[in-house]
């Protein structure tokens, strides 16, 4: 425990004398982990009847998620299987299915997972494979997020909706400032037009970006930014590199951005509060998730590919809010045939034929064949900047950015440094730090994690 807080990395779990503490034994002992708890889970399953009545499913609380539930009814009507559904903001989703899952607590049935963890917790055992019948069409499923939330060619996490990161920005007003956002345009004209079509007199903030503090909030975004700028997380040898010259670029060049043209009190932003800003008319330009544009409901959004510093590989990020099923569940095999259901093609004609949504409203960025249907093109007028940006995406790992991820690094200590570094910059977004403050702080704890697990 560090904080209170559960952890993965560093220092994982310590109960009793099961303390995990390094790298080299981090999987041998989540394993071990996993076998100390499950002896209690197996007894218990022994008295649960063979069919599953009652699924519990915690879901981050985003548009698309939390439509499924309506859309679900249907599911429940056809099977008899009672759904329950916990809907959590997405740090506490984060922080409660780690803990959770990690030591077999049993609490959830299904649980939201994204790329981060299902290639490492599939690897580890925290999570069951996934396998579906031909029906399913796994190779209609888009090859990066297949891949991002696979273990050597075995999926572990089935996606919801992918997502990438663009621009959406109010068309009515660049124009009437003069001024324009190209794709792939710099950073430097971005601030200009932020600053055209800032007009806080009138409620309209030029630029509204996260800062909210988040290893999947303010940090998704401000590491797009600090590739975009030429820098990465770790160099080579997995050491921390958030001391270089282009992090303190990119984070000076955030801080002045946000600071001067977004809405104050920036760094309590996400997600959810920008969509419900943007909707209020309040924000001139977004950057952010892509799966944004199918709940934007302000006329006259435009869509550009992300901006850079010089360094277009990584200015974008590549992820899918996925369900995935916890090892050792009594009621595996019926979550299995309800994750089948809701990532399918079936469940994409649901919802575009359920009374409350529509062809507007599926969820997008898993499936080739969502993209094929006219009745989705017509609707949906961000479906080809979308895609442009998944497939653009670049989560490999390069010279440059030596581990996979784009906003993360795919291994077991990322959620920790990036929670503490997400720290440093709200309070540099918020003024109580200087940039050179926050930096030096941030490098400092991840270098201190990083060197515990053994880097």
């Amino acid at each position: 425990m560090i904080g209170g807080k559960f952890m993965v990395g560093r220092m994982v779990y310590t109960k009793g004398k099961i303390t995990l503490s390094t790298r080299a034994n981090l999987e041998d002992n989540m394993k071990s982990l996993h076998n100390s708890v499950m002896a209690a889970a197996v007894a218990a399953a022994v008295a649960t009847p063979a069919l599953a009545t009652e699924l519990t499913i915690a879901i981050v609380n985003n548009g698309h998620m939390i439509n499924m539930q309506k859309v679900a009814d249907a599911y429940t009507a056809d099977t008899g299987v009672e759904l329950n559904w916990v809907s959590l903001e997405e740090g506490v989703l984060r922080e409660q299915v780690t803990s959770d899952t990690a030591t077999s607590g049993g609490q959830y049935d299904i649980i939201n997972i994204g790329m981060q963890e299902a290639p490492i917790w599939g690897e580890a055992g925290w999570i069951e494979p996934l396998n579906f019948g031909a029906s399913y069409d796994m190779d209609d499923m888009l090859p990066a997020i297949r891949n991002g939330l696979s273990h050597n060619g075995t999926l572990y996490a089935a996606p919801f909706y992918g997502e990438s990161s663009m621009v959406m920005y109010r068309k009515d007003l660049t124009d009437a400032a003069g001024v324009s956002i190209a794709d792939n345009d710099s950073w430097d004209n971005i601030k200009k037009v932020a600053a055209a079509i800032h007009n806080p007199d009138k409620g309209v903030y030029g630029a509204c970006l996260r800062g909210k503090p988040g290893w999947g909030d303010n940090m998704a975004f401000i590491t797009t930014v600090v590739n975009s700028f030429g820098g990465a997380w770790f160099d080579k040898d997995m050491k921390p590199t958030i001391d270089s010259d282009e992090w303190k670029a990119a984070i000076n060049f955030y801080v002045d951005l946000l600071g001067n043209y977004g809405p104050p009190g920036s760094e309590g932003n996400s997600f959810n509060e920008i969509l419900a800003l943007y909707n209020e008319g309040k924000c001139g330009m977004w950057i952010d998730a892509t799966i944004a544009a199918s709940f934007l409901k302000v006329d006259g959004v435009a869509y550009a590919q992300s901006p850079n510093a010089g360094n277009p590989v990584g200015a974008n990020w590549l992820w899918a809010w996925a369900m995935a099923v916890p090892a050792g569940s009594p009621n595996a095999e019926e979550s299995k045939k309800f994750i089948e259901w809701a990532t399918s093609k079936d469940y994409i004609k649901a919802v575009a034929a359920h009374p409350d949504f529509g062809w507007g409203s599926v969820p997008t960025g898993t499936r080739s064949s969502t993209y094929a249907y006219p009745e989705f093109q017509a609707v949906a007028g961000f479906a080809a900047a979308e895609m442009a940006a998944i497939e653009s995406a670049a989560p490999e790992a390069t010279d440059l950015k030596p581990y996979v991820g784009v906003q993360f690094a795919a291994i077991p200590e990322f959620p920790e440094v990036g929670i503490a570094v997400a720290q440093e910059m709200a309070a540099a977004l918020s003024g109580a730090k200087s940039v050179d403050d926050a930096l030096a702080a941030s490098q400092a704890a991840a270098g201190a994690i990083m060197s515990e697990a053994g880097y």
